[in-house]
């Protein structure tokens, strides 16, 4: 039951609820309340409590209503904002917006001059309108009852004797004196008289006093007796006039604080700052005319490094975003705010930064898009890869295709600032396509960046697709009009030299960039010569590490190897010669055939007689016997077709070569075909469509007798009618009749149409092993 009743007593005692938590406790001056931070339970949010336990405070309970009561009642942007209020019999809880006392940044000194005269500047505001607008007095004013919130404003509290000047029994009067540390900021009529003098003078005296007490403060982070109220250490100069004014000793003498808000506000003033006149502009910022709207802009992007970097991040940053993405502010606004951004924490821009930028992406307006890819380097280190490459770029390559070349140009410049934010997939596939139609395009500036922007995001490539696309669009560039182009692909090749194959190097890039040797102009020139020895030191160091031969080694009848054909050999006696072997293998073809065909082509129908039988027989062996070795393993030597009827067939058989021998520069320029290497067995559909293509020339003999009729025409006159040898009898399978004679095959000319003849080239197998056949014939 006892357990019952102090859980019931303590329900009673916790009163209404209160949705925030309390956090590590704040230290402050001297006060009746206890400062905590907090968040709000249901979003998390920052906040700070001003806690006051009345059970143990309760002489200062009228001090700490009344301050309640103020804050609730009084609006102005200089005030402290409050979130909620919660008052019990045993406490009383004051939810705000979330603060840092102003102690903190005084006794520390991190405040600059231009900060501390702005700051000053919002508490005036604040006072003159508690003392004209409210006609009340705050009776407080020091540095313990001033705060900073989360953007860097002074926000001023302290409200615990603030009162109405109409309000005889105003608490002022009665708990003024209750206040910790008031003593020590007391102007001398109230040390002299007590709180009722403030009814003689003007209601203004004890704040004016007491805000020159607070300036001395700021910019001396001390102030510990009255006496110093006054001296001008530490204060700028072109304050010390209107300061002293404040702190006069003759209340009626004292100038008010609004007074000397509207002292410094005039030209060349204390107040007249750049920080300060754009603060007051930058919540006018939506109504203001595009031409003050452009010059606020310019002027808040050259004093960014005087702001407080809360207030940037706080007040000014969002009212940018607003005006550049609502407002009309438009680049001069996105610029700036670019600037602010960079120095983000990293939730926050996330927060309130990137949501932005995405939908300015989207924004058809073309300015605001230049500005957006100018910019993009300053955040794109702030930006998700997700983001990048699944909401930003779909939008951003719009300006490939657009038709302002400045936003093709400036789209073409931000993909090396993007490109290691973007998948395989999307640099691979859709980024080349895009890619392809600037390389086409038709300024000539876009090309040429073109070529520089594949060079630089060559490593991001797949290296199954990176030589294939760089070869292809570097060639081309190659053949550009434009020298910068020209230029831009040859500085390209050189760079990326290590990512192309050796083979690509020798056969394709090599080719490619020699004509740029001569190109018209001298620069392309000096750079085609470095980049033709980039890739020739490439391959030569290729070269070195292969073998001398890829074919495999013969090896002759006793195991030695044979050297290959048409491979230099050592002279004798230790001497060498480059040209020795093919001189030699040249004459030894032509001792051979010595004899056998006539260099002027013609040949005698009769054939020389022998020296002697021997000889004879010796010779003519020797030479049938090679003649035949020669007609089956290597082609003939062209013979002119002006030989007479004994050799006609015989030189027809090789009018084909004599014809196709027209010039060696053909032959040179034949090889760019790539067909000078070509395998003679080459299979490939390439070599049968050629040789489809080749015509066929016919041969007509004219009616003329065949060698073989001929040469047994003269033997039947010679021999009687004594058989051909056997190497020169026809075979028993040929259809061909008896050997003809000159009459026969003239009246069968004459009764037959001429029949096209091919000539056989191969030897047949039955005259292979023939060779002493030649011999007995002759």
């Amino acid at each position: 039951m006892d357990f019952l009743k102090s859980a019931v007593a303590s329900a009673i005692a916790k009163g209404p609820p209160f949705p925030y938590s309390f956090g590590e406790k704040v230290d402050i001056d001297e006060s009746i309340w206890t400062l905590s931070n907090g968040t709000k339970r249901e979003d998390g949010s920052r906040c700070s409590i001003f806690s006051f336990d009345i059970a143990a405070n309760r002489s200062r309970l009228p001090l700490a209503r009344n301050a309640l009561k103020k804050l609730r009642t009084l609006r102005h942007p200089g005030v402290i904002k409050v979130l909620d209020t919660v008052e019990t019999d045993s406490y009383i809880y004051i939810a705000t917006e979330r603060l840092v006392p102003l102690r903190w940044h005084v006794k520390r000194k991190s405040l600059s001059p231009e900060a501390i005269k702005w700051g000053l500047h919002s508490v005036a505001n604040t006072l003159k309108f508690i003392n004209k607008d409210a006609a009340s007095i705050h009776g407080s004013i020091k540095v313990g009852s001033i705060y900073t919130s989360e953007s860097g404003e002074w926000k001023l509290g302290g409200f615990e004797v603030l009162s109405a000047v109409k309000d005889d029994e105003a608490i002022i009067y009665t708990y003024g004196s209750l206040v910790p540390g008031v003593n020590l900021y007391y102007p001398p009529e109230l040390a002299r008289g007590g709180w009722d003098a403030i009814k003689k003078g003007p209601h203004s005296a004890v704040d004016s006093f007491n805000f020159g007490t607070l300036i001395y403060e700021a910019f001396n982070s001390t102030f510990t007796s009255v006496d110093q109220a006054g001296q001008t250490t530490g204060i700028p100069p072109t304050m010390h006039a209107s300061y002293k004014r404040l702190v006069n000793a003759n209340p009626k003498a004292r100038v008010s604080v609004a007074n000397f808000l509207d002292q410094g506000r005039r030209s060349g003033s204390f107040f007249d700052v750049p920080l300060i006149k754009l603060t007051d502009d930058i919540d006018n910022l939506g109504v203001k005319s595009p031409g003050e709207k452009e010059e606020f802009l310019s002027d808040l992007g050259e004093q960014l490094e005087d702001f407080p970097e809360d207030f940037l991040k706080m007040k000014v940053l969002p009212e940018l975003l607003k005006s550049a993405e609502f407002g009309g502010g438009g680049p001069k606004a996105l610029e700036v705010v670019m600037k602010i951004a960079a120095g983000l924490p990293s939730d926050d821009f996330d927060s309130n930064v990137t949501p932005v930028v995405i939908r300015l992406f989207g924004n058809p307006d073309r300015a605001l898009r230049v500005s957006l890819l100018d910019n993009l380097p300053l955040i794109i280190e702030r930006l998700p890869q997700r983001v990048v490459n699944d909401k930003i770029f779909p939008q951003l390559v719009t300006g490939f295709t657009d038709l302002a070349p400045l936003v093709r140009e400036q789209t073409l410049k931000s993909v090396l600032v993007i490109v290691p934010k973007l998948s395989d997939r999307t640099i691979n596939g859709e980024l080349l396509r895009y890619l392809a139609k600037t390389a086409n395009d038709e300024q000539p500036g876009i090309r040429a960046n073109t070529t520089i922007c594949l060079g630089k995001i060559a490593k991001h490539l797949n290296s199954s697709t990176r030589g294939k696309v760089l070869i292809a669009a570097f060639s081309r560039a190659l053949r550009d009009p434009f020298v910068h182009a020209r230029n831009a692909s040859l500085m390209a090749l050189a760079a990326t030299a290590d990512h192309f194959g050796d083979e690509d190097s020798a056969t394709r890039i090599l080719p490619s960039v020699c004509p740029s040797l001569l190109d018209k102009e001298q620069v392309i020139r000096d750079q085609a010569s470095k980049t033709v020895d980039v890739y020739l030191q490439k391959v030569r160091k290729a070269a070195e590490s292969m073998p001398a031969s890829a074919l495999p080694p013969t090896n002759t009848s006793d195991g030695s190897a044979a050297p290959r054909m048409g491979t230099p050999q050592p002279a004798e006696g230790g001497a060498s010669s480059w040209a020795g072997w093919a001189i030699s293998s040249f004459t030894n073809k032509m001792s051979t055939a010595a004899g056998e065909i006539q260099a002027n082509g013609s040949a005698s129908p009769n054939p020389t007689p022998s020296p002697g039988p021997a000889a004879s027989k010796a010779s003519t062996l020797a030479s049938a016997s090679t003649l035949h070795r020669q007609a089956v393993t290597s082609p003939p030597p062209p013979i002119s077709r002006t030989a007479s009827s004994t050799g006609t067939k015989a030189a027809a058989m090789f009018q084909d070569d004599e014809d196709g021998a027209d010039d060696g520069a053909d032959a040179w320029g034949d090889m760019g075909d790539d067909t000078f290497f070509d395998d003679s067995n080459d299979t490939s559909p390439k070599a049968s469509a050629k040789a489809t293509s080749a015509p066929s020339l016919p041969y007509d003999d004219g009616g003329e007798p065949d060698f073989s009729g001929w040469l047994a025409a003269q033997s039947q006159k010679k021999t009687g009618n004594k058989p051909l040898p056997k190497g020169l009898a026809k075979p028993k399978t040929s259809t061909i009749g008896a050997p003809k004679t000159a009459s026969s095959v003239k009246k069968a000319a004459s009764s037959r149409p001429a029949v096209t003849k091919k000539i056989d080239m191969k030897p047949k197998e039955s005259e292979v092993d023939e060779d002493d056949a030649w011999g007995d014939g002759w």
